[in-house]
């Protein structure tokens, strides 16, 4: 993969992150569904409390790429590894516990409609961590809330809650297991632009205040400015460009200016 990191004469504009420990390492990483060859030679590396985010038209293989990320799915060829270990390998055991340890939102933010917020939250508690205390749950819960601004949501139904509310109570309960990694799906798909904003700074504030690492496939520009320390550009199942936002917005390569059209 070409890199596109600016010169500013000797030093080179990195991602403060790019020194840090590597959380996903992936490598040669080939997937297919037949004859549809999605994924050809997929190289990415996700380092410690970095947001990267990853552009690319539809139908390219994004959103495979991070469902291999928590064996959802198996690469057909090449090494995926999550903290050190292939992902392929891991047992159903290991699996589970690399899904605490890894958050996965769904771009529709995947809550139960027949419970109330209180209780989609206190659902991952008590069903995935198997805690019984209620004045430990009830404190995560109230504290999660709070900081995404929905405390006051807490015994609301999803049918009460707007698209971008139900995106934040979608976050809210995948952070609370407390995540070492984030993997966002299309995290702004269907909201106005200023909910689109309001979910982006949120994701930086959840980065800040967590020290979370994040993934975050997206189509949207703004959300992609807000919140990227790198950016990784897909095309016919590869990275082809990479570099921090305003690098690969001044590029001249045809195919990284559609983004920034």
């Amino acid at each position: 993969m070409e890199q596109v990191i600016e010169k500013t004469g000797e030093t080179i504009k990195k991602s403060p992150a790019t020194d840090s420990e590597v959380v996903i390492e992936i490598r040669h990483v080939k997937k297919a569904f037949g004859s549809k060859v999605v994924l050809s030679d997929i190289n990415m590396d996700l380092h410690r409390g970095e947001n990267l985010v990853v552009l690319g038209k539809s139908g390219q293989g994004k959103s495979v790429n991070i469902k291999l990320m928590v064996g959802l799915l198996k690469q057909d060829d090449g090494s995926l590894k999550i903290f050190g270990k292939e992902v392929s390998e891991l047992n159903e055991d290991e699996l589970k516990a690399l899904r605490i340890r890894v958050g996965f939102l769904f771009q529709s933010g995947a809550l139960y409609d027949s419970m109330s917020v209180r209780e989609n939250l206190e659902f991952p508690l008590t069903r995935v961590l198997l805690l019984r205390d209620k004045n430990e749950i009830q404190t995560r819960v109230e504290e999660i809330l709070e900081s995404v601004g929905l405390l006051d949501a807490i015994d609301k139904m999803p049918s009460d809650l707007s698209g971008g509310m139900r995106k934040r109570i979608g976050l809210a309960r995948t952070l609370i297991l407390k995540p070492e990694i984030m993997l966002y799906d299309e995290p702004t798909t269907g909201l106005d632009p200023i909910t689109s904003r309001e979910i982006s700074e949120l994701i930086l504030a959840m980065q800040k205040k967590y020290h979370i690492s994040s993934v975050i496939i997206t189509h949207d520009m703004a959300c992609a400015k807000i919140t990227a320390d790198r950016v990784v550009v897909m095309n016919e199942g590869k990275f082809v460009a990479e570099g921090d936002y305003e690098t690969l917005e001044a590029s001249d390569d045809d195919l990284v200016k559609h983004f920034f059209k």
